[in-house]
């Protein structure tokens, strides 16, 4: 099944994590079929905490991707909501 999760990048105590969408048996920061964006939980001042490419989402939820629970938490906090969601 393709997922739509986070792989995480960054340095010891200060996370990072790509958006991706992978095959669910892969490993968490293993192999991805495509990056949707970040997710920056450390950002301070003017630094994006959060960017996604809503279009690209849509098209892997009409293909029948499935998101992590975090991902979909963060899909539905974001203002410009996920249509397919």
């Amino acid at each position: 099944m393709v997922t739509i999760r986070m792989s995480r990048t960054g340095t010891k105590k200060k996370p990072f994590y790509h958006i991706v969408v992978t095959d669910s048996r892969n490993k968490r920061d293993g192999r991805s079929i495509e990056r949707l964006g970040f997710f920056n939980p450390g950002a301070i001042g003017q630094e994006v905490p959060l960017k996604l490419d809503v279009e690209r989402i849509n098209y892997w939820l009409s293909k029948g991707a499935q998101t992590s629970e975090r991902v979909a938490k963060l899909l539905k906090d974001n203002a410009k909501a996920v249509t397919a969601a």
